[in-house]
């Protein structure tokens, strides 16, 4: 964290030292982006779409668009800072920021593949542990619902976010921000941009981010959830006739120190209810997450007179590391510690018509390689050797004695490593193509996409101990079994679908349209990773005379999820804009649906299953309105209504039960209003307020336990100068307490508890 420090106040000093050489410090060279008189989400055609050539409010597709405005106005610096801005978007600030779950529409998972694919900068995200990264200097934000899997491919079958920083083409000077808020969480940043000429521009920006935490671990007193982060970015900007050439280098470090998980009771009648420790987080050994990112993405485009040729050449390095008390108790049980080391490299060429007609088309070709390299050891603990290993065998082994850890002379063993090593290679590629036709008020859309994809693994599983056996014959010698495990093996899947769209749209008049659209979407299927230690726990109980073979294939690997959605949906405005509002109501059948399970007992792993078939309908609304001068309302409210239709454990059905972590409402609300002020220092006065709910969530497939529907309420008052704001801001200012992630690991519950009351003031200097 000292070295990103010094980082940022280098960037920043040398940013300022060139914007002066360059004289780019000068008003009248800046296109001040904050002097908008309106808190509307422009939709202006951007240049920068890809794969969208119209207008988003004239298509068939359902989307909310956060402008420039907004973003500077809400600090907002990652996709968790919209969580239920857009209908039925859920993003909830649960355990590492590894996970990064989405959900939308009432779908989505804790773990591997993600429902949602994001880009920046039209370069794509590829691995959700980037995600929940912050990014300065956001220009805008696209939250696309809906299936879009026939232009993006794998992993977007419920959306895509697009993300675009600010350019240096539209944009120059110095920017300098800093936030401070409660629990001394701060932010600061710099940023600097050059228009060298007419078509070539530069940017550079780092900022820092630091919170202490807002839970404390109650075994030590130490503060949890406690974070470092950093990021660094780079970009380029060159036109010349019909050519652009995008280039963009970013660099995020991240420290986020343990998890506030708290004791909420026993679920398995075998295990011991801790009365003492109910409500509380208390845990003894160390839960940590790293990350570091790296994404380099040239975007190159070249204009004939009838076609555009576009080109999205990308490459991305993850490194990280998540620690973990997998028991969240006081007691030694086991811990987890899961490196990844990624490299990603995908290519993306775009096609597409540019004569004006009745009839246009576009074509595509997509690849991409991911190799990875993963260790993920589990060490048991005392406790949990003991109580997971050995009670389990001395009690149903059948063994006319007593099994113990360690070797016949006594010396014992407090601790065994079950180690396992990864390493896997993807290898995707894909061809798609979109027709579309134009027929008076009418337009049509079908849109093809076949989709292949090749995953292998390797995998190496290894654990060396001793155990030794002592027979009620205490005249009988003991025996002392060493144990020695080293598997290695490859798995290999292969999958291939063919991805079908069909939109229409009627265009009422100029500014009111309705949409109907049918797709199938489509989410990867992979290995479980996480059950490895189930695998060799279960090898040695084996050994020990308990388990028969497990068939490491069938446990670990996990199938695609389908799905078909239907939505019917329409874009209104007003002839003078003072309101505008998008309606839709889906319709989602989803096959071999993906879900996050704990396998039932005192198991080590969590694991991706697939759930047989679920559906999932609702609506969405979300509008804004200029009720008077300076005076604006902006919402949004989804309803989701997701079940199971077919879901067995062997045990029980739960054929109608709700889907859960899915919340079936989400709704948001912004009320502001701007004072324009006529002085030398001050331009305006903003005052708004924000409020936010969601639920009901139900925590399990029982759909026994649930968070209530919970609202908070968000406030800001903003000051802004020429080249200066000041936003004094609070969250949560009613301070509601409300449960964001329960789970159950070893027979016990756990509850996240939401953050509570927080203020601070946000500062940002534009010279």
């Amino acid at each position: 964290m000292r070295v990103l420090r010094y980082a940022f106040f280098a960037t920043f000093a040398v940013a300022t030292l060139v914007a002066r050489a360059h004289g780019v410090c000068e008003t009248s060279e800046r296109v001040t982006l904050l002097e908008s008189d309106t808190l509307f989400t422009v939709d202006p055609v951007a240049v920068t779409a890809v794969k969208h050539e119209h207008q988003l409010k004239k298509s068939a597709v359902t989307s909310t668009i956060i402008d420039y405005k907004t973003i500077e106005q809400q600090g907002i610096g990652g996709i968790k800072d919209i969580i239920t801005a857009a209908p039925n978007f859920f993003m909830p600030d649960y355990g590492s920021r590894m996970t990064s779950s989405i959900y939308v529409r009432g779908l989505g998972t804790r773990i591997d593949q993600p429902v949602v694919g994001m880009t920046v900068d039209n370069v794509p995200i590829a691995d959700k542990n980037l995600y929940d990264t912050t990014l300065p200097d956001i220009e805008r934000i696209e939250v696309l619902r809906g299936a879009q899997s026939t232009l993006y491919g794998r992993n977007t079958m419920c959306g895509i976010i697009n993300i675009y920083t600010l350019s240096p083409l539209r944009y120059q000077g110095v920017k300098i921000r800093a936030d401070y808020g409660s629990r001394n969480s701060y932010r600061v940043g710099a940023s600097a941009y050059f228009k060298h000429n007419a078509g070539m521009g530069s940017s550079v920006s780092a900022q820092f981010s630091h919170n202490d935490g807002y839970f404390r671990n109650g075994y030590n007193n130490s503060l949890l959830d406690r974070q470092n982060s950093g990021d660094i970015r780079t970009k380029f900007q060159w036109r010349k006739n019909f050519l652009s050439l995008d280039n963009t280098l970013a660099l995020s470090v991240l420290r986020q120190y343990g998890y506030p998980y708290a004791y909420i009771g026993a679920v398995d009648s075998n295990n011991e209810h801790h009365s003492d420790l109910i409500g509380t987080i208390n845990y003894n050994d160390p839960s940590s997450y790293r990350r570091t990112g790296i994404t380099e993405g040239l975007t190159a485009r070249h204009d004939w007179e009838k076609i555009t040729l576009t080109s999205i050449t990308a490459y991305q390095y993850l490194d990280d590391q998540m620690v973990m008390d997998q028991d969240f108790l006081p007691w030694s049980y086991f811990t987890l510690s899961q490196a990844k080391q990624q490299h990603d490299i995908s290519e993306d060429i775009i096609i597409r018509s540019r004569k004006a007609g009745r009839y246009k088309w576009m074509v595509g070709a997509f690849g991409f390689f991911k190799h990875q390299a993963m260790q993920a050891p589990v060490t048991f603990l005392a406790d949990g050797i003991e109580n997971l290993i050995l009670k389990n065998v001395n009690q149903y082994s059948g063994y006319p004695g007593e099994y113990r850890w360690g070797k016949a002379d006594g010396t014992l063993s407090d601790t065994l490593l079950l180690g396992s090593n990864f390493r896997t290679s993807t290898l995707g590629w894909a061809l798609y193509h979109e027709s579309t036709l134009n027929a008076g008020r009418w337009l049509f859309t079908l849109g093809l996409r076949l989709d292949s994809e090749h995953i292998s693994m390797r995998y190496h599983n290894f654990t060396d101990s001793y155990y030794t056996a002592f027979p009620s014959d205490t005249s009988k010698p003991a025996q002392q079994v060493a144990l020695i495990i080293d598997d290695s093996d490859r798995l290999k899947k292969n999958f291939m679908e063919l991805l079908p769209k069909f939109t229409a749209t009627y265009n009422i008049n100029s500014s009111n349209t309705l949409y109907l659209s049918a797709a199938k979407g489509y989410k990867a299927g992979g290995f479980n990773t996480q059950m490895f230690s189930e695998v060799l726990q279960r090898k040695i109980k084996h050994y020990m005379g308990m388990y028969q073979q497990l068939d490491v294939e069938e446990l670990i690997t996990y199938d695609p999820e389908k799905s078909w959605n239907f939505e019917l949906g329409g874009h209104f405005s007003t002839n003078d804009t003072r309101f505008t509002a998008d309606v839709a109501l889906f319709w989602i059948e989803c096959f071999d649906q993906q879900l996050t399970v704990f396998p039932e007992g005192q198991t080590t792993g969590r694991m991706m299953t697939n759930a047989g078939r679920t559906r999932s309908f609702g609506a969405e609304l979300s509008f804004n309105a200029r009720l008077a001068e300076g005076l604006y309302l902006n919402g949004a409210y989804g309803y989701t209504n997701a079940r199971f239709r077919e879901l067995k454990d062997g045990v029980n059905d739960y054929a109608g039960k709700y889907i859960p972590y899915a919340p079936q409402n989400t709704a948001s609300a912004t009320l502001s209003y701007r004072l324009d002020i006529e002085s030398s220092w001050l331009n305006s006065i903003t005052i708004s307020a924000t409020g936010r709910g969601a639920g009901r969530i139900y925590w399990n497939e029982r759909n026994d336990i649930y968070q209530p529907f919970y609202a908070t309420l968000d406030g800001s008052l903003r000051f802004d100068g020429n080249i200066w704001a000041v936003d004094f801001w609070a969250k949560n200012i009613t301070n509601t307490h409300y449960d964001l992630f329960y789970f159950e690991s070893m027979g016990n519950a756990f509850l996240q508890r939401a953050r509570g009351a927080a203020v601070g003031v946000r500062f940002v200097l534009e010279l």
